[in-house]
């Protein structure tokens, strides 16, 4: 099976480059190979390459930027997925795509399921369920999988500016009143993987087409992902952590206060995720070998 990826550069993107080899031919594309802002430069890209299945890892992710550039953020994250969608019709190809828990409000008491309504705060909220919507109208096999706190040892993230803040101050102020599932670019590029093993084929994909909350097991704080961070021994910086409100540190973009997803019936179908204390651990871990700059910057 001919796979083509997009966002070779992006946290996901890069984690599935390592993961995908061997499951077929392998494409990964960056923006210097298929802008997609430029729904030309997409549709050609795919007509030449002819893939059986897209998986579309590449998104504008500049959540406040989005805020005031809105036709970039919807181009790149409505307009493009859905024109991967009619293109893969015409190739008779399938589609498996990345949104976010940015879709929903944030104002629900318990863990949202994806059957619940949507009602994102934001503009990148907002153009992400865009491309969902554009997605299913196009009536492909396709997977849309909703994830969370997104980090890792590449690109911009929670977790690298916690450790590059930790090397020029010595105390740090941390929302407390935001929860969700922090989630390692590595578990998502695993668990897409273990997607692929139980949808093989287009026709196999189109039996279990839909939305799936993958995110990794338990929830946090962002405070209390900073804690975790700092726990870990291989890092040696470590600030001292002030608790705070959301209106004590306003953004040009609203967040959701409760980003708590169910994963059981991504579980159900495709297998168990891991914990989020445990999946942070062992991308920590991984710093002396893959980023050893970030310990020690200078």
């Amino acid at each position: 099976m001919k796979i083509l990826v997009t966002g070779r550069d992006g946290q996901v993107g890069g984690e599935l480059a390592k993961v995908l080899t061997g499951l077929g031919e392998v494409i990964v594309l960056g923006r210097a190979h298929m802008d997609l802002s430029q729904p030309d430069a997409v549709r050609a890209t795919l007509r030449a390459e002819r893939p059986a299945l897209i998986i579309n890892a590449a998104a504008y992710t500049a959540v406040d930027l989005a805020q005031s550039d809105q036709d970039l953020a919807y181009a790149i994250n409505a307009q493009a997925p859905g024109i991967m969608a009619e293109e893969a019709k015409k190739l008779g190809a399938a589609l498996i795509h990345y949104s976010t828990d940015y879709v929903y409000d944030g104002a629900k008491s318990g863990a949202w399921v994806e059957t619940d309504p949507t009602g994102p705060l934001s503009v990148y909220g907002q153009s992400k369920l865009a491309g969902e919507q554009a997605i299913a109208s196009v009536g492909i096999p396709h997977v849309i999988l909703r994830t969370s706190w997104v980090y890792g040892l590449t690109g911009k993230n929670f977790l690298l500016t916690m450790l590059r803040l930790a090397h020029s101050q010595p105390e740090l102020s941390i929302v407390s009143d935001q929860i969700g599932a922090p989630t390692w670019s590595r578990t998502i590029a695993a668990a897409t993987v273990a997607v692929l093993s139980k949808a093989a084929s287009p026709a196999r994909l189109s039996e279990l087409s839909g939305i799936y909350h993958l995110c990794a097991d338990g929830h946090t704080s962002w405070y209390g992902f900073a804690e975790k961070i700092f726990e870990h021994p291989v890092v040696t910086k470590k600030p001292i952590l002030h608790a705070i409100g959301t209106a004590d540190y306003p953004t040009p973009a609203q967040r959701p206060k409760n980003s708590i997803m169910s994963t059981a019936k991504f579980e159900q179908h495709f297998g168990q995720l891991p914990a989020w204390e445990n999946a942070l651990s062992a991308c920590l871990a991984c710093i002396p070998d893959e980023a050893p700059h970030l310990l020690n910057p200078h």
